[in-house]
């Protein structure tokens, strides 16, 4: 995909364990475009028939909607954490107890890019860019934190303390290093979740407005999970959109 100067600029900056991309598994990818392109005003790009539509913002990457190969897949949004060598990295979270749902491999357009799973079966990903022929390289987000960006992703975990000792590990320049301003955090999964809800990370996008968005998510096809609440970083409302792939907004 190509990018201008300003994106590969703002993605080359990406350290290790930042978060630098996420993407969304879906059964009808049109069906996604005209969802999130009517909540976000994101326009797409298609490098042919059946590959990932990358969604852009003025003209930047900031997400892509994939589809799904097995119908058995789980319809989610997955975020991507950068990495500088993706398969040193996968080593350390399997030694570290961590399971790879995806062995680190070449993905068109990305670079290197793994599915892992942290101790308590949270999945996320991996991307370790490729150089281009330019010298620069796709490493992730043009935009974010900005309306209609990504702007957060919550760790829902049953176990905080394994969660912090692992990620901790993991992470440490990117949560703990000099200059490091997270936007990754963690909830405990508690008695008033249901039961069957297992460990994941929850994609936040921002919104200027949160009702105003929970509006336009219903017009559009999807559902309100969890009404809005506020938390340390802003006011957030789960939804889901109409395939149910649920993300959350954040007002900031």
């Amino acid at each position: 995909m190509a990018e201008n100067g300003a994106s590969a600029q703002r993605a080359s900056a990406y350290a290790e364990g930042v978060p630098c991309w996420v993407d969304a598994q879906l059964s009808d990818v049109r069906a996604g475009k005209r969802f999130y392109g009517g909540l976000f005003g994101w326009t797409f790009e298609e490098m042919r028939p059946g590959a990932p539509a990358w969604a852009t913002l003025d003209g930047e990457p900031v997400a892509a909607l994939v589809p799904k190969t097995d119908g058995r897949m789980p319809t989610v949004w997955t975020v991507y954490f950068a990495a500088r060598d993706a398969v040193g990295l996968a080593g350390r979270i399997r030694e570290a107890g961590g399971q790879i749902v995806t062995p680190p491999e070449p993905a068109d357009g990305l670079g290197t890019t793994a599915l892992v799973a942290d101790p308590q079966g949270a999945v996320f990903a991996l991307l370790q860019p490729a150089p281009g022929a330019d010298g620069t390289a796709f490493a992730g987000f043009g935009r974010r934190h900005e309306p209609g960006t990504f702007a957060w992703a919550e760790l829902y975990t049953r176990d905080t303390e394994a969660a912090n000792a692992f990620y901790g590990d993991l992470f440490h320049d990117a949560l703990f290093g000099p200059g490091a301003a997270p936007d990754v955090g963690r909830a405990a999964v508690t008695d008033v979740f249901p039961a069957e809800m297992p460990p994941h990370f929850l994609v936040h996008f921002r919104v200027e407005d949160c009702e105003a968005a929970l509006g336009a998510v219903g017009r559009l096809g999807g559902r309100v999970r969890v009404p809005p609440f506020e938390t340390s970083y802003g006011t957030v409302a789960v939804v889901s959109d109409g395939q149910g792939a649920s993300f959350a907004l954040l007002q900031r």
